[in-house]
């Protein structure tokens, strides 16, 4: 991997996220978001075969977002001007992207999760459990059946270690940072949606 601790980025980052979830403002500006949920990416690139549609499709969707923070200041601006615009749940629009890389937060969270209170050395049972709860119920048959084969091909835990650069202790101090930061986050935007009446499940 190209960045030495990707770990500790993405922990750093989010703690950042946070703290802006949890300022007197609660707004969330795009630009840190994208470029956050961004150095997530490589993470999905060391799980194999098995997260490849979703690696694919997270960074097409991240790329939408922090090109967008160009023109647009805030998560909060940005689902106003779908809404206007009414495009929300368009193919395409940023709200739509918005919502895919909540949810590949949400695996990455769930995955760290279940990483840190499962023994041995295999990362099935994780990757399986976080999939499960969080993309297959948006996913049809054939993705999810693609999905179930390439758990075979998932790295060991080991081998994912030494691609972040971390040992099991290192690596349990950064996720759990990352699932304490990425929790709020992801309660915050769920409360966008909902508070705009739109939904999260679609």
């Amino acid at each position: 991997m190209a960045d030495e601790r990707p770990l500790r980025k993405i922990a750093e980052a989010f703690k950042e996220l946070e703290a802006a979830v949890n300022s007197p403002a609660a707004d969330v500006e795009l630009a840190p978001f994208s470029l956050a949920c961004s150095l997530v990416s490589p993470l999905f690139g060391c799980l194999g075969i098995a997260f490849k549609f979703a690696e694919m499709d997270y960074v097409a969707k991240v790329h939408d977002l922090s090109e967008a923070s160009d023109s647009i200041s805030t998560l909060q601006v940005l689902l106003d001007r779908d809404i206007e615009a009414d495009c929300v749940r368009k193919a395409g629009s940023h709200s739509r992207n918005l919502l895919r890389v909540k949810r590949g937060i949400d695996m990455v969270r769930v995955l760290f999760e279940q990483i840190i209170v499962t023994k041995g050395n295999s990362l099935k049972d994780p990757a399986s459990k976080a999939y499960a709860q969080v993309f297959a119920p948006h996913h049809g048959w054939v993705i999810r059946k693609a999905v179930a084969a390439g758990m075979y091909a998932l790295p060991t835990r080991e081998q994912l270690m030494n691609k972040l650069n971390e040992d099991d202790n290192s690596a349990k101090v950064q996720m759990q940072s990352y699932i304490a930061a990425s929790a709020p986050l992801s309660l915050y935007i769920d409360k966008l949606f909902h508070s705009r009446k739109l939904g999260v499940d679609w």
